[in-house]
């Protein structure tokens, strides 16, 4: 199948590292493993930090002749695609591109990553929340990575077009990398991971820094792996003694650094799912994490890793400490983090998976076009 696709929220060549820009590149990477063709349609950008009906018309203006250019190019040089992919849509980051592409040219349209918050039906955000509700409700399949979002989708996709497709990730560079790491030491090896900016990474990393200076009498070293404009007072929270800053790395760089630890430990603040924490799982780390929206549904607390209620310093505390006084648990929530990203969260079950959802997104678009699917 030629899939056309196109990521309102954030480009795949975006400058800036995400774990959403990543799953965005993951999800092509996963589509061609299975077979796909796809081409990136449009690197438009709908998404902005701030409201406004008048902004979000002059987006939406601006999108709709993005569209009518790729219409032109694909009529003149036959490249008209079988599908229209979007990845990560909500009010924020509406999507006018693939609904109308997929209009004129008689698609099947598919949405992975799409989030709801009726409470922007008015407001500032009022004009891309219909938006995003005119392409939910007109696309063939939409695909949440987690259950949490269901609840609001159900509102607007019909629940045989609504499915969840779990995060997923190379894990080969991963697991490669800590092929010969060595077991837990003491003091134990901890590893954060985060961009150092304004808002939810900003208030999750408060939140550790609290959480540890009630372990300070415990044996254990961290790294923070990370860079932002508020790096000079995330700092400013920890012991130097026992901390070490790495900035940003590069995505290369970051198995090796993986595999120089025994656990990763994040609150996951307002998280999503928390592409950091299939990272380290992929790595055989034990994980310490918030209990927020998808991050259960990618660790397994109690088998791969140990989640406290978002927010609660001394719950997450406890959660390392257990790790420092039980080198056995490490051992243990390690292996299972390695089964957990084997068994759900690997490439092969993600290629799986997706080719499956555009299968159904086809089949789902004859059935109702009384076409034959392509």
């Amino acid at each position: 199948m030629r899939i056309a696709f196109t990521a309102p929220m954030k480009p795949l060549d975006d400058p800036v590292p995400s774990g959403d820009r990543t799953m965005g590149r993951l999800i092509l990477r996963a589509l061609e493993t299975a077979g796909h063709e796809v081409s990136v349609a449009s690197r438009f950008r709908a998404w902005r930090r701030d409201g406004g009906v008048d902004m979000q018309l002059a987006l939406e203006a601006e999108a709709r002749r993005e569209a009518a250019r790729i219409a032109r190019e694909w009529r003149s040089d036959g490249t008209r695609p079988d599908a229209f992919l979007t990845y990560h849509l909500y009010h924020k980051a509406p999507d006018w591109i693939g609904p109308a592409l997929a209009g004129a040219f008689d698609l099947p349209y598919v949405v992975i990553e799409a989030s709801r918050a009726p409470k922007r039906r008015t407001g500032p955000w009022s004009h891309g929340f219909a938006a995003a509700d005119a392409a939910l409700a007109r696309a063939d399949r939409v695909a949440a990575l987690h259950s949490a979002d269901l609840g609001c989708l159900k509102e607007v996709v019909p629940a045989d077009r609504l499915e969840i497709c779990p995060p997923f990730l190379d894990e080969a560079p991963f697991r490669d990398a800590a092929s010969s790491r060595s077991a837990a030491t003491s003091p134990l090896r901890l590893l954060a991971v985060g961009m150092m900016r304004p808002g939810d990474k900003h208030a999750s990393y408060r939140l550790l820094a609290d959480a540890l200076a009630l372990l300070a009498g415990r044996p254990w070293q961290l790294t923070i792996a990370g860079d932002g404009p508020c790096r000079t007072e995330i700092a400013g929270w920890f012991d130097p003694a026992r901390v070490t800053f790495t900035g940003a790395l590069a995505e290369d760089d970051m198995p090796a650094l993986y595999a120089r630890h025994d656990v990763l430990v994040w609150p996951a603040i307002r998280e999503a799912f928390g592409f950091v924490f299939l990272e380290a799982q992929a790595s055989g780390l034990a994980v310490v994490g918030g209990d927020t929206f998808g991050v259960p549904e990618v660790v397994a607390d109690g088998s791969s890793g140990l989640l406290s209620p978002e927010g609660d310093t001394t719950a997450f505390a406890a959660n390392i400490r257990r790790l420092i006084d039980d080198p056995g648990l490490v051992a243990r929530l390690a292996g299972g983090a390695r089964a957990n990203i084997a068994k759900r969260h690997s490439l092969a079950s993600g290629a799986q998976r997706l080719d499956a959802l555009m299968q159904a997104a086809g089949a789902t678009y004859a059935a109702r076009s009384g076409t034959l699917p392509s």
